[in-house]
């Protein structure tokens, strides 16, 4: 009695997993890439002159802080 009852219970789970399977919705595509702001572009611009000058530490974190600051303008 208590194997048939485990079957049964067993192939109705079963039977709802795949019911919940098949009605999941489907994933969502990737969103576009957004476009960077011009803080993000700025760093990533700095980023890329601090790895050119090799610099690290107390010398790239001074770098980066002056560079970050210079106005647009004046670039």
């Amino acid at each position: 009695m208590n194997k048939l009852l485990l079957g049964a219970v067993a192939s109705l789970f079963a039977a709802n997993l795949a019911l919940a399977q098949s009605t999941a919705p489907a994933p969502a595509a990737p969103a576009a890439k957004k476009a960077r702001t011009a803080q993000q572009q700025k760093m990533s611009d700095c980023n890329a002159k601090a790895k050119e000058k090799a610099l690290k530490g107390d010398e790239r974190k001074a770098f980066m802080k002056t560079c970050l600051s210079v106005k647009k303008a004046a670039q």
